[in-house]
């Protein structure tokens, strides 16, 4: 599947896993090796909002108005409900929630090659430029394996997305792979293919088929080397129970939400998945990714951003107001960030409308919720928008407060698949501001 991004990269078509063929009981790899923490995790969770592509400061977070045209671009600067803070006039929606938003602008890390620096949100290490899988287990992955299940029945780990990369367990076994439900970009309505039965097959049907699956189940584990299926009929049978029991099922059905809640999001693919999000850790899961569009504005960036940006600003927005007003603001922490930002300079590619180019040395990262204070901002960009002039910190120092907000220690080890002993995170000073 050719990449969505300009680096060329081809990527691996994400597999589902869904109820086809013998009704499909591969969920049963998501519950191999399920651990729980020694003491009762807190009962806390994450929503990451990814905006891969790198979007740009200067239209989002940053606005540079008192900068030449070729820096500031061509939108202007609004203020926000807090005063002396301004954001770019594409974000109206999320201006009026920064009272309730923490704003990180001082991010930054060397890289601006995209599957490295993908690689570099998802689990806080740079990998390959070619890599196409996981080189490190991702933050996700971490987290089901530290904390384990919120909710019996509902998965720790769920990946809202249009089948990125990055996001698997690696060296903790798949059974730490995110429960993945792939969202079309085209429609608002989906269904969630692992929590639905295929037309004809019926609970009873499963019902019978429970010991053939048992049985293939068998023999794949006589092939398994690393012997990833060792208590696999437990795993099993905590899948089988997802897939027909209660607890997941009512945490996926957006239809229970009233149409009023559908409409405040947004009735389109990004609205949509925000609010599945909200509904997920609401019901218990533990960390979840969403996944928006292609931010990768090379060309007609403010096009593309007038096209983009209203259903994303309304989105989140919706969502931070959301979780405060159910009282969910500090048991949920929101992040949405890129892999890094876009350069203060306008360029123009060959052939193509002007926009902006990949800058690691500054970017924007947007925080919500996690008992943080609303309506503070951390450090700040020179008049260009390029580099940080205050608070610098590291982008895995994001990731840092994201593992420490779920009560686990980046500072702890596991051992890869040579046996040697990896950090969660090799960078993880704390964000003093955010104490």
């Amino acid at each position: 599947m050719p990449s969505r991004f300009c680096d060329g990269v081809t990527r691996r078509q994400a597999l589902q896993a869904g109820l086809t063929g013998l009704a499909g009981l591969s969920l049963a790899d998501l519950f191999r090796f399920q651990s729980q923490a020694a003491e009762p995790a807190p009962d806390t969770a994450v929503i990451y909002v990814l905006q891969e592509g790198g979007p740009p400061q200067h239209e989002t977070y940053d606005p540079k108005p008192d900068a030449p045209v070729e820096i500031r671009g061509e939108f202007n600067a609004i203020s926000t409900s807090v005063p002396g803070v301004q954001f770019s006039d594409i974000v109206p929606e999320q201006a009026k929630q920064m009272h309730r938003m923490t704003l990180l602008r001082s991010i930054h890390h060397p890289s601006t090659q995209h599957s490295s620096s993908v690689h570099l949100i998802k689990t806080g290490y740079y990998c390959r430029a070619d890599a196409n899988e996981n080189e490190l287990p991702s933050v996700g992955a971490y987290a089901s394996r530290v904390c384990g299940e919120r909710v019996r029945g509902v998965p720790p780990y769920v990946l809202l997305h249009t089948g990125e990369r990055y996001d698997s367990g690696h060296f903790l076994g798949k059974g730490h792979n995110p429960f993945f439900v792939q969202m079309s970009q085209e429609h608002t309505r989906y269904q969630v293919p692992n929590l639905t039965l295929v037309e004809g097959v019926t609970t009873d049907r499963l019902n019978d088929r429970r010991k053939l699956l048992a049985d293939f189940d068998q023999a794949q584990r006589m092939l398994d080397r690393r012997g990833d299926a060792e208590g696999i009929d437990q795993f099993q049978r905590k899948a089988f129970d997802m897939v027909t029991g209660p607890a997941a099922r009512k945490a996926f059905d957006l239809d229970r939400e009233p149409l009023k809640v559908q409409e405040r999001y947004g009735r389109n693919p990004v609205g949509q998945k925000m609010l599945l999000a909200r509904r997920l850790v609401e019901h218990g899961v533990r960390y979840v990714t969403v996944g928006t569009v292609n931010w990768d504005y090379h060309g007609a960036l403010w096009q593309q951003m007038r096209r983009d940006m209203p259903a994303f600003d309304r989105a989140l927005a919706a969502l931070v107001e959301d979780l405060h007003d159910r009282g969910l603001d500090k048991k949920v922490l929101v992040v949405a960030m890129g892999e890094f930002g876009r350069t203060p300079q306008i360029s123009s590619l060959p052939n193509h409308p002007p926009g902006r180019d990949h800058w690691g040395d500054a970017m924007s990262v947007l925080m919500a919720g996690g008992g943080l204070r609303g309506g503070q901002v951390v450090g700040a960009t020179d008049g260009k928008g390029g580099r940080p002039t205050q608070s610098p910190y590291r982008l895995e120092c994001v990731l840092a407060h994201m593992y420490r907000h779920m009560g686990i220690d980046p500072a702890l080890t596991f051992n890869d698949h040579t046996g040697r002993p990896r950090h969660l995170l090799e960078i993880r000073d704390p964000i003093s501001q955010l104490a």
